[in-house]
């Protein structure tokens, strides 16, 4: 009842005659009226138009009345009528004048002190808005001071101005949309500049000049926001061949083995990560948000496991045999492909985004940064980081670079170089579980996840440089970006068959890759 008496005491406000014609005009006057409401601005202009819009406004003869539960109200006095009056007519509202209400409301709400409410009233405006809106639109921008409503409200204006007669306003106009970093805006200045049977379809040179420099303003900023787009995309595709090459870089680099398996050993990181999710939205689902953070150590662990039992099981029997390696890994890979899907089906599962992971940073109009990917290049960093310290600051890290550089100098030193070989499978193992737990949260999870990655690792490792982590780095942020602004250009295939190229050429040409294996191992 509290919205009722609002709405009469608004409309009360409202001019009688405008009242009237809303309720009992033609069409033609309903839509006048609404728009003279809209201009007007009045406090109860919103509940009137939202009360014509839910069917609440009735008429008596030539009374207009607002019904709500039994209780009717006259809209133009705001007296209460009792009993009802019989008969009752409903208002007819035609598709133009429903069509002309629903922008009118939008352009009400654009008072709103809610963020939502003022966001799809912009949108709404931009699919409707014509003369009639403009005070209430004028208005709004002057008083808005979120940027993206801004934007869009200065668009909507813009639209409806380009069609004014007079030539400053126009102007005005053009140069407005200068300013915004909407893709639509181009779709409202070309045709300024198009030309029909020979003659521009402006005659203004005036406009057409003004046209044209806000259309180069307004492409220029486009550019420079795909261009970012592009890097950040590429910057993202490195972080996951990052995630994905890094143990093999250790594995590959430490011990010369052509592990084969390595995708899969993804893919296991992949499946733990999904378990995990399922425990938690089992025993846990109000922390189910946190769910992604517990996955981690365990998406290591189940990799490392299993790597570890695949080199103490097979590969270390057969060091030094690279072809028998390669066979055998191959078949292990079958092996845990079917294992997958035996235990899990054949078809994909699901593995859901945290609620802090979905959405992204708008930092352009064409610009979406999502945070999904914002998480991966941060975890690819961290992972590099710890990596980096492992190798660099532990004695681990010291044993497995000085079996990387002289096998038989270290092993004469007394350091265990077998066990040491375990250690540095399981590492790499388990970072490649940690690729499998970031690829999760991006794409589908499947028994042929590491099928898509195991090829390109491999590319990443021998570009960088054999057991080379800086290499690794640099390589894959490196391809990334390289395969995003090739794709802009040639298309996804040509620009995968455009690196292959250049990576064989180049290995052709250097051999070692980009960073060089220092030893005297690797000088002899």
């Amino acid at each position: 009842m509290l919205s009722s008496a609002l709405c009469l005491s608004g409309a009360q406000a409202i001019a009688p005659e405008l009242v009237r014609d809303l309720a009992l005009g033609e069409n033609e006057a309903k839509v006048k009226a609404i728009a003279a409401v809209v201009a007007g601005g009045e406090a109860g202009a919103l509940s009137l138009l939202q009360a014509l819009q839910d069917g609440e406004v009735q008429t008596a003869g030539d009374r207009v009345l607002q019904v709500k539960d039994n209780v009717a109200t006259d809209l133009v006095t705001g007296a209460a009528v009792q009993p009802l009056p019989e008969p009752r007519d409903e208002v007819v509202l035609n598709n133009r004048v429903r069509r002309d209400l629903a922008t009118a409301i939008a352009a009400l709400k654009l008072t709103s002190d809610d963020r939502a409410t003022r966001l799809a009233a912009a949108k709404e405006l931009q699919r409707g808005a014509d003369d009639e809106m403009l005070p209430a639109i004028r208005r709004a921008v002057d008083k808005e001071q979120d940027a993206e409503i801004r934007s869009l409200l200065t668009l909507s204006r813009a639209t409806i101005e380009l069609g004014s007669p007079d030539k400053t306003t126009r102007i005005g106009a053009i140069r407005a949309l200068a300013e915004s970093r909407d893709p639509n805006t181009k779709t409202l200045l070309l045709p300024l500049l198009d030309r029909k049977g020979g003659d521009f379809v402006e005659p203004d040179s005036d406009v057409r000049a003004e046209a044209e420099l806000s259309l180069r303003a307004v492409e220029n900023r486009l550019a420079t926001g795909e261009m970012i787009s592009r890097v950040f995309s590429g910057i993202s595709l490195g972080s996951i061949l990052l995630l994905a090459a890094l143990g093999l870089a250790i594995t590959y680099g430490l011990m010369g083995v052509i592990n084969m398996a390595h995708g899969e050993l993804i893919m296991v990181g992949a499946y733990a990560t999904y378990v995990v999710q399922n425990l938690f939205r089992s025993y846990a689902p109000g922390a189910f948000d946190g769910y992604l953070i517990a996955a981690v150590p365990v998406a290591f662990l189940a990799s490392a496991a299993t790597g570890i039992v695949l080199e103490r099981s097979v590969i270390r029997f057969l060091y030094g045999r690279p072809l028998e390696t390669l066979l055998a890994t191959w078949g292990i890979s079958l092996i845990l492909i079917q294992t997958v899907r035996t235990l899990f089906g054949a078809q994909n599962v699901q593995v859901e985004n945290p609620a802090w992971m979905s959405g992204g940073v708008h930092l352009l109009s064409n610009v979406v940064l999502p945070y999904s990917r914002i998480a991966i290049i941060g975890f690819a960093a961290a992972v590099v980081t710890l990596i980096w310290l492992l190798l660099t600051r532990t004695r681990l890290g010291l044993f497995v670079r000085g079996v990387t550089q002289n096998r038989s100098m270290a092993s004469a030193l007394g350091v265990p170089t077998g066990r040491v070989d375990t250690y540095a499978f399981g590492l790499g193992s388990g970072i490649a579980g940690l690729a499998g737990c970031a690829l999760s949260q991006i794409g589908n999870v499947g028994p042929d996840l590491g099928q898509s990655y195991i090829v390109d690792s491999f590319m990443v490792v021998v570009l960088g440089g054999v057991g080379q982590l800086a290499g690794t780095v640099y390589a894959a942020m490196g391809l990334g970006i390289a395969n995003k602004f090739l794709e802009a250009w040639s298309g996804a295939v040509l620009a995968k068959i455009a690196l292959l190229v250049f990576i064989i050429v180049f290995i052709q040409k250097r051999p070692q890759g980009l960073f060089a294996l220092k030893g005297r191992m690797a000088d002899a």
